[in-house]
């Protein structure tokens, strides 16, 4: 089989890899022509452990290659982004213009499937446009959604085993989806409708979100009543069924930080918990970034001088040089905007140069900074030792503290 794989971010470059070192042919799609020279020459342009060995291989045996525009394939593949407008309300237009684009090169039994997170109902509109364009096709392809559910850091991994539900706009559809990725998930491929499909990656998503919200609507409480929020967690999940999430300094991610909205713009009325939950790990990143502005405030009051500051961390999680949607960002760059003149160093070590901020080494940050802000529980920085003559603001768990 040939399949053709349309975006080479996140999720698109590990999928069309470990499908092409199943067998698979793989013709990977990118707009971004640097995407595209890397991969061809085995390089990645995403931080994921052990990819990149992969990528060699299947560049080397020929059974990937990278590519501008898609060509003549068996199966298509929609794996592009899907932000959200700013009014929150999810944008589809990259999986159209995507779908457009493969169009002109499906042929009768062929496979289309959508991996991009989607609102329900987006797989049903794809294939009502591939019919208007070519009503000769109706029926007469498979078409189906299968949404990604992997963990940056361990993609590798998950991508085989974890389970995976497919969900086709017809009971064909659906079988011939499960029949490709079985050729390479050992995780169980379970059986439903595209629209379930849909709502199934929504939801997981918005659970995770409602969870940390919980834990960071907690830290705040905690911050008020002078309490160590790490403590009390880890003495609450003694309690044979709690099992309270981590807080952090928001929630980030093409993920968890966007998929509620799609649930939210669609269905307002009855997505209340799902909204507020948004609303509170959204307001935990502004809480963050003023509780910086007020201990640089009370450091120039004491010492008659503008602190050093050491922001540690911009990406969205742990261990990733993956920055969308990152309320360490987000942070990061309120802080600098209200303190032109103070000395902020920026600390990302997953990331090698970055287009807006200058970045510091970790330790050397460290050392100079007479607060550091931990925004991100990076390997590096839990070797950082505690100390008392700085100023240390811990909003992800580095110390406990």
């Amino acid at each position: 089989m040939k399949a053709c794989f349309m975006g080479l971010g996140y999720i698109g470059l590990p999928t069309a890899i470990i499908a092409a070192k199943h067998g698979v042919d793989v013709i990977g799609v990118d707009i971004n022509p640097n995407v595209v020279e890397m991969t061809n020459e085995g390089k990645l342009h995403i931080v994921e452990p052990g990819l990149e060995s992969f990528l060699q291989d299947v560049i080397h045996t020929k059974k990937l290659k990278a590519q501008g525009e898609p060509e003549l394939s068996d199966a298509y593949f929609i794996v592009v982004p899907t932000p959200f407008k700013g009014n929150h309300e999810p944008d589809i237009s990259y999986v159209e213009t995507a779908t457009h684009s493969v169009i002109p090169y499906l042929k009768e039994n062929d496979l289309f499937i959508i991996e991009s997170t989607s609102p329900v109902g987006t797989t049903e509109m794809m294939a009502k446009i591939i019919y208007e364009e070519r009503p000769e096709l109706k029926d007469r392809i498979y078409i189906a959604y299968c949404p990604e559910r992997v963990l940056p850091g361990n993609v590798i991994h998950e991508l085989v085993h974890n389970d995976r539900v497919i969900g086709g706009i017809n009971e064909e559809s659906t079988t011939r989806a499960i029949e490709f990725y079985a050729q390479f998930v050992q995780g169980t491929l379970h059986r439903t409708n595209a629209r379930t499909a849909e709502m199934c990656k929504l939801t997981e998503n918005s659970s995770r979100d409602v969870q940390i919200a919980f834990a960071n609507e907690l830290s705040l409480i905690c911050d008020k009543a002078g309490i160590n929020v790490w403590e009390l967690i880890n003495l609450a999940n003694k309690h044979p069924r709690v099992n309270i999430l981590q807080p952090g300094c928001g929630v980030g991610g093409h993920c968890i930080a966007v998929d509620p909205y799609f649930i939210t713009a669609e269905f307002p009325m009855e997505s209340k918990i799902i909204a507020d939950a948004r609303e509170i790990n959204n307001y935990k990143a502004f809480w963050c970034a003023e509780k910086v502005k007020t201990e640089m405030l009370k450091f120039e009051l004491r010492f008659h001088r503008k602190p050093t500051i050491a922001m540690m961390g911009l990406a969205f999680k742990p261990n990733i040089d993956d920055l969308r949607e990152s309320p360490a960002k987000y942070i990061t760059t309120k802080v600098m905007q209200s303190c032109s003149n103070a000395d902020i160093l920026v600390v990302e070590p997953n990331v090698m140069e970055h287009k807006v901020f200058k970045l510091t080494n970790y330790v050397e940050a460290f050392e100079k900074a007479d607060i550091v802000v931990m925004l991100v529980a990076h390997d590096e920085f839990k070797k950082l030792p505690w100390k008392a003559n700085k100023v240390i603001l811990d909003f992800c768990g580095i110390y406990k503290k």
